[in-house]
């Protein structure tokens, strides 16, 4: 791979380098959400419909819990970028060491509390009736994974801070390989089941940080840090906390969104209901990879030119980014809305051992699920300023706009709407949730950031 310095961050012409930085995260992403969504089609061809929802149930603990490491990373990566910028090396090294200290104290601690309290857990979060048994062994074979899943997360972070995008791709594109391999092999060939599902899983978070540890031990790395650069620092882990504070809080509510939804859900539909919300988180994640792209190459871009006081480059770099990721979010507005009994039909296998209750679930979604995902991705191409605006703040280091921007969409609009709208309009009433959320979320962004622009940056 080419040598790329973070100095570069501050000189190239800025549409050349979003795409630079944008194209290899949103690859990544892309494999990673292609990964989650072959995965749960294989999970329901070959298992069956009622352990993708095992699965659904399992993820917002699995994924808060790794969640720590993105915190610990994106907020870390903020500090990092602006001394980089600043020309301040060795404050550099110390919140990179920092961030790997932290990341492994916080997470170990979190797995074994998820151990200890897993039949709790389990049930809070949706797991009930048939789910239940599925989403235990797949929860408990996970959750011995979730620190590789931390500590791959918060170094990818630091790759794209230190502007080394292609290395964060291939970091994303490893364990999604290994993944689906062994998939096919656990599943399919050994008949592992829900054990296979898990241990594939688990297994692909090991590969994924056995290469960023490659990557931080080679010469392709500019961060060399030493023992002394462990000791934890007050002053850094405030910034690190305070930056990774928003990006926490923001998986804290994607979990909270989980629970109550998987339970609403099964109390309107059951198992089938909760189906269909599994097989629409998985889009969530799969169809936005462009535009979740475009922000993770935006990051490092925004908070190195603030760091340098080049405040006409960081405007250029907002405009041009929510050009880029507005453009492709209508263009997966348009797909979404086209094709979803297509999508929806490819989740759905008839394994040789299926259940009657199982096929039932089958229709109810194949005749529920394309109405309500063009309800859940109704207001998608103007989600890409919201997603834009918030990453500004965290990337400048604004702790509070940044939370509230962070936690606006689905903290403080969509919650209260799913507890309110569905006892008035069932089912729907979550669907339409979505949408109505989006739109004020992107609302209130957009005045912050103009308010932002018109001073701070002018």
């Amino acid at each position: 791979m080419a040598r790329f310095s973070s100095e570069q961050l501050g000189t190239e012409p800025i549409g050349k380098l979003l795409i630079k930085q944008a194209v290899p995260a949103s690859i990544g992403i892309l494999v990673m959400s292609l990964n989650i969504l072959v995965d749960s089609i294989f999970v329901g061809n070959w298992i069956g419909s009622v352990a993708i929802a095992a699965i659904n149930v399992v993820l917002p603990v699995s994924f808060f819990i790794g969640a720590l490491g993105m915190a610990i990373g994106i907020g870390g990566a903020s500090v990092l970028s602006r001394a980089l910028g600043a020309g301040r090396k060795e404050k550099a090294l110390k919140t990179f060491g920092n961030q790997i200290a932290l990341t492994i104290l916080v997470t170990v601690s979190m797995v074994l509390l998820g151990l200890f309290f897993a039949d709790s857990l389990i049930p809070a979060f949706g797991g009930k009736g048939a789910i239940f048994d599925y989403a235990k062994i797949y929860y408990v074979i996970v959750l011995y994974g979730v620190p590789f899943l931390a500590l791959s997360m918060m170094g990818n972070a630091v790759i794209r801070a230190e502007g080394k995008p292609k290395f964060a791709m291939v970091a994303m594109i490893i364990p999604s390989v290994a993944n689906l391999t062994m998939d096919y092999v656990f599943i399919y060939m050994f008949d592992w089941g829900m054990h296979g599902a898990a241990w594939a899983t688990t297994l692909a978070y090991v590969f994924s940080f056995s290469y960023i540890l490659y990557f931080f031990l080679s010469k392709n790395s500019e961060l060399k840090i030493s023992f002394s650069h462990f000791g934890l620092d007050k002053v850094i882990l405030k910034e690190i906390s305070a930056l990774g504070f928003v990006t926490l809080s923001r998986q804290a509510v994607v979990s909270i969104i989980y629970l109550l939804l998987n339970n609403i859900l099964f109390n309107l539909g059951g198992e089938a209901s909760v189906t269909v919300y599994a097989i629409i988180g998985r889009m969530l994640m799969f169809a936005l990879f462009p535009v979740f792209g475009i922000t993770q190459g935006f990051l490092p871009i925004a908070g190195y030119n603030y760091g340098a006081k080049q405040y006409d480059r960081v405007r250029k770099s907002i405009s041009i980014a929510i050009k880029y990721a507005s453009l492709l979010a209508s263009m997966v507005f348009i797909g979404l809305f086209v094709f979803p009994t297509e999508i929806a039909s490819l989740f759905l296998g008839t394994p040789e051992n299926a259940t009657v209750q199982e096929l039932a679930i089958n229709a109810y979604v194949l005749e529920n699920m394309p109405n309500a995902m063009r309800w859940v991705f109704a207001a998608t191409p103007i989600i890409a300023l919201q997603l834009i605006g918030a990453a500004y703040f965290q990337a400048i280091g604004k702790v509070v706009p940044a939370l509230l921007l962070a936690l606006s969409r689905q903290g403080f609009f969509l919650i209260p709407l799913v507890l309110v709208l569905p006892r008035f309009m069932g089912e729907l009433g979550v669907w339409v949730s979505f949408p109505i959320s989006d739109v004020l979320a992107t609302l209130v962004t957009a005045y912050f950031l103009r308010k932002e622009m018109k001073t701070r940056l002018r």
